[in-house]
């Protein structure tokens, strides 16, 4: 079967994935870019967006991973969009034409519309569904690919509460945030199901992978 894989997603010292008042000005809310600067700053996102050079070394390293042998996506409403993105039937995500993840993109919404089939393959899906749900229809998409998790924070811990995480790979960033939206709330005893490993950066950015046991 395949797997469910969470790559390259960025929490601060104390655990927040997202800051407080997101907005279509602000994605990330008060966090600014602070949680993504080392993402950034990689070999593998200058080459997302056409360009050349970037970083190599341990943190584009870990961003290389984000791409290979994924098949679809699950992401919740508040990636996918700033509060309030239902009212707006043009909305397509915060990414233009061509979005980043040509697969198919299931996103997770109290209110589900039609589907939108966007450039370079990405076909966003809005479904309203529970995590094992939505799994499957990831999974029946993705063929004998794995399924990416890109978050939020929220539907992060939900599939972890739920027990479908294979892999997480979690990058702390050396800020602290103090408010907004939390991975690790009701994660009690987490390590009890992962092997747990910890690679720092000369950045100062800390990796963790998480692999279920």
């Amino acid at each position: 079967m395949s797997q469910v894989r969470i790559h390259n997603f960025s929490i601060s010292l104390d655990g927040f994935g997202t800051g407080e008042g997101q907005s279509r000005e602000a994605p990330f809310g008060h966090a600014g870019e602070r949680l993504h600067e080392w993402l950034v700053g990689t070999r593998f996102f200058h080459a997302m967006g056409g360009k050349s050079g970037g970083t190599q070394g341990v943190d584009n390293a870990f961003a290389e991973q984000h791409e290979p042998g994924i098949g679809a996506e699950i992401m919740g409403a508040n990636k996918f969009g700033p509060p309030g993105w239902q009212d707006d039937s043009d909305w397509t995500g915060w990414w233009g034409p061509n979005p980043p993840y040509h697969s198919p993109v299931f996103v997770l919404t109290h209110r589900p519309r039609q589907s939108v089939e966007m450039a370079g393959g990405t076909t966003f899906h809005f479904v309203d569904a529970t995590p094992a749900e939505v799994l499957a229809q990831a999974r029946a998409a993705a063929g004998d690919a794995d399924v990416r998790l890109g978050g939020g924070a929220t539907v992060i811990r939900e599939f972890l509460a739920a027990g479908l995480v294979d892999y997480m790979h979690l990058a702390v960033v050396p800020i602290v945030l103090g408010r907004g939206v939390r991975v690790w709330d009701d994660q009690e005893s987490l390590e009890q199901s992962f092997d747990i490993e910890a690679v720092s950066s000369p950045g100062g950015v800390t990796h963790l992978s998480f692999t279920r046991k």
